[in-house]
């Protein structure tokens, strides 16, 4: 019944997105979330200073919150033991936390998180003047025009760029809307005769200034933790603060306007359209 299924899959996109005023806009509202996990935490576990150990300090959604009904109960298990003092060094066959206490371990998983704020990639890009991505980036952490195109760095086309990750819904709604917006740079590059294109300073500086006002109040931002969405400035250049369909909005068509372009002719001079501020801007 392919009317039921996108029925459905309407609903549960619409409650994702209904999550989007308590985690962007009024962080307070995550007040009941908190009640709900710590309900469960009390449930699965009743080692109350085990408990204090598992219990945030910070408002839920400050870091990526974990869906999961057998993570308490793991840690709550007989031959579980949580350690959170600080480790001070590894030996050969053991580690040592910051009270002395020596654990034997016969392996070790280092989880060390995500390269987010500094991809790995941006240090194998070279922009227009020679320095690659993550030297243009080095100054003012990432940025990126609509998360996908760079000042300085002409056909460049990233997907899950600077400010396109979420924190409440599925990656693959921004994800196909980037792909849609690149597939209409292409499209219009080859409709106008383009050899190159690339975000003027402003629109990318308007777009940037405008989604980072958007974070200040947002939980990732007021929420008390310090989380892999911030980068080294302390800016959130993680997250999308909005609904995915404003993202969408906002990529819907390849807007030439806010680029500057060069001709396939190198005789003719590089032109740039005017800005138009208010398109820069997200809603």
């Amino acid at each position: 019944m392919p009317g039921l299924q996108r029925a459905v899959r309407a609903a549960v996109y619409a409650k994702l997105e209904a999550r989007v005023p308590a985690f962007a806009r009024v962080p307070a509202l995550m007040q009941a979330v908190e009640l709900q996990a710590k309900r469960h935490m009390r449930r699965a576990i009743k080692d109350p200073e085990l408990l204090a150990k598992v219990t945030p300090r910070y408002r839920a959604g400050c870091k990526r919150i974990l869906i999961s009904n057998a993570w308490y109960p793991a840690l709550a298990a007989d031959d579980v033991d949580l350690v959170t003092d600080p480790i001070a060094r590894v030996t050969a066959d053991a580690v040592v936390t910051a009270d002395g206490t020596e654990r034997p371990v016969d392996v070790i998983v280092v989880a060390t998180g995500f390269h987010v704020t500094d991809p790995p990639i941006a240090a194998h890009v070279t922009g227009r003047d020679g320095r690659t991505l993550a030297d243009h980036w080095a100054d003012h952490g990432m940025a990126a025009y609509k998360g996908t195109t760079v000042h300085g760095f002409p056909n460049y086309f990233q997907v899950v760029g600077p400010n396109t990750a979420l924190g409440h819904s599925s990656m693959i709604f921004i994800i196909e809307s980037q792909v849609r917006y690149v597939v209409d740079a292409v499209r219009t590059m080859r409709a106008r005769g383009l050899a190159a294109v690339e975000p003027t300073a402003e629109a990318e500086r308007s777009w940037t200034g405008a989604v980072q006002e958007r974070m200040r109040p947002t939980v990732w931002t007021t929420g008390g933790c310090a989380s892999w969405y911030l980068d080294r400035f302390g800016n959130n250049t993680t997250l999308w603060p909005g609904q995915t369909f404003t993202f969408r909005h906002h990529l819907a068509r390849f807007d030439a306007e806010q680029y500057a372009v060069a001709p396939l002719d190198p005789s003719t001079a590089p032109a740039t359209a005017p800005s138009t501020e208010k398109e820069n801007q997200p809603a």
